[in-house]
């Protein structure tokens, strides 16, 4: 079997930074009128963290995603650069 050099973990974190930019770009363009159709977005998880008390230890779990049009276009992006590495 020979390996083409492209493996889950590079796709994984090319995700990952299409999220993170993605993000970061919505944050920046909020406050801005014509781009701020980026950061519409809707956001699952949730709401109020979940507390498992034990006693001697206390778990804390939490998790919320947010998803924006930004972050979005940023899987593409990462998706597209994956296909052409």
């Amino acid at each position: 079997m020979a390996r083409t050099g492209k493996n889950t973990w590079s796709l994984f974190l090319l995700l990952l930074a299409g999220i993170v930019l993605g993000s970061f770009i919505a944050h920046l363009t909020a406050g801005v009128p014509a781009l701020s159709w980026l950061s519409y977005g809707k956001t699952f998880g949730l709401s109020s963290p979940i507390v498992l008390d034990l006693g001697v230890l206390v778990l804390t779990f939490g998790l919320t995603i947010k998803f924006t049009i930004a972050s979005i276009i940023g899987i593409i992006i990462a998706a597209i650069i994956y296909r052409l590495l």
